[in-house]
């Protein structure tokens, strides 16, 4: 990155402080160039433009691109493995994939300039989220397929940090590294890093007291109430980082130290739109809708308008910190999480935010769905604090119900558990237990 110092951290201001016209120039010039390259090397871009009658040469304006055609998670299966590359498989460097765990694996490549870019857009958003060079950070996203793990991994080193390349699971070993090592900077889900937290209390680990700072979360939706656990269980400020395997991997959006308030989507590698998720229209500024991302400056693997089922909106208010790209503001959820109980529209963070108001119960749970008669019904599994008297679980079951009837208009039952009882997490948590399926 060919930043500078700036209060602090590396800053890019020809870039980050943009006015917007030019930015909005700069994103025109380079989508016109995307979009020519994808519609020239991808059969399926030039069958889904053709079949929308739309040319690259009809990208006049930045308001053209609501003509093209969107792409979707499945146009990468359908293609698997290689369709949806630009570029001959010899120029691609890298590839990564889904889990494939609901059919064939969603595959993304990288060119030798992709990965150029990737590194420099990870260091740029670490920076925003208060990582400086020469910072200790500890990586504790999983490496391999999953795009996490190298991603920050690249970044941090990008940046000047120096690295420890720890990934999930062994949380113990973890804990002693972080302390032994000086770790100012921890990259991680936000649940492992709750579990993290849960593990080094357990076992008397002073990591509040200690150099960690800064939090780096993403991989996941949390909710506020979840990084004022953070914030004060790990003794750090929490910042949430956005990305997709689609797109190019996290380093798509930051948050920044000063405001945590949205991620600023760097504008000038992606374009940012919110639709409507029914009708596919284009919603102004602030509303509330489906994010879609066209990348610009990914070479291997373009993608044109895709839809990322995440809900949000955007915000180009001024930030406190002077950057100038959009904000996207908090993700409330998918819209594949979103679950249908008794007629109400239902997101685990949703149910999240109201759990981590409540005394008594621990930040784990897990939400339960079946099927009775013709409705899906919710049983929401916390677990209790330690010390917590169980003849007082009935209580704080009904408080819990209540609490969660009231916000969010849905009524559940809830279950406390023992201590230690709801699954623990060493990378994405599973939030949802889908019973619907299974006989009996």
């Amino acid at each position: 990155m060919n930043g500078r110092t700036h209060d602090g951290y590396l800053f890019q201001p020809q870039v980050e402080t943009m006015p917007r016209d030019q930015l909005a120039g700069l994103q025109l010039e380079k989508l016109q160039a995307m979009v020519a390259h994808a519609y020239d090397n991808v059969a399926h871009y030039r069958r889904s433009f053709d079949a929308a009658g739309v040319t690259p040469d009809d990208l006049k304006s930045l308001a053209d691109l609501a003509r093209f055609p969107f792409t979707v998670k499945n146009d990468l299966r359908d293609n698997y493995p290689f369709g949806m590359f630009a570029v001959p498989q010899s120029e691609v460097l890298r590839v990564h994939a889904s889990s494939g765990t609901t059919g064939k694996p969603t595959v993304v490549g990288y060119t030798a300039a992709d990965l150029d870019v990737w590194s420099d857009l990870m260091a740029r958003s670490m920076a925003c989220a208060g990582a400086r060079p020469g910072d200790m950070v500890h990586n504790a996203y999983g490496y391999g397929l999953f795009t996490g793990g190298l991603g920050a991994h690249y970044g941090g080193e990008r940046l000047g940090c120096t690295v420890t390349p720890a990934s999930g699971g062994f949380t113990e070993r973890q804990i002693v590294l972080m302390q032994d090592f000086g770790a100012r900077v921890l990259c991680a889900t936000p649940s492992y890093a709750l579990n993290i937290a849960e593990v080094a209390e357990s076992e008397g680990a002073d990591i509040k007291g200690g150099t960690l700072a800064v939090g780096i979360f993403g991989a996941e939706p949390w909710s506020e109430a979840m990084r004022q656990q953070l914030d004060e269980r790990l003794g750090i400020k929490a910042v949430d980082i956005y990305g997709l395997s689609e797109i190019i991997g996290p380093g798509v959006a930051a948050e920044c130290a000063e405001a945590r308030a949205g991620l600023h989507g760097w504008e000038d590698c992606f374009l940012f739109e919110v639709i409507d998720p029914q009708t596919g229209d284009v919603l102004p500024m602030g509303e509330t809708g489906e994010l879609v991302i066209t990348t610009l400056a990914k070479w291997a693997q373009p993608m044109i308008r895709y839809r990322t089922r995440d809900i949000t909106r955007l915000t180009d208010e001024p930030c406190v910190c002077g950057r100038t790209h959009l904000r996207i503001l908090r993700i409330t959820g998918r819209n594949d999480d979103m679950l249908i109980i008794r007629g109400v529209n239902v997101y685990p963070s949703q149910v999240e935010a109201v759990l981590l108001d409540r005394p008594r119960i621990e930040p784990h749970y897990q939400l339960v769905i079946q099927r009775e008669g013709t409705m899906d019904t919710m049983t929401v599994e916390v677990e209790a604090h330690p010390g917590v008297a169980v003849d007082d679980y009935d209580e704080i079951a009904q408080d819990v119900e209540h609490h969660i009837r009231a916000r969010i208009g849905v009524t559940c039952r809830a279950v406390v558990l023992s201590p230690g009882e709801v699954p623990r997490s060493q990378g994405k948590a599973v939030r949802v237990r889908d019973l619907r399926e299974q006989p009996g």
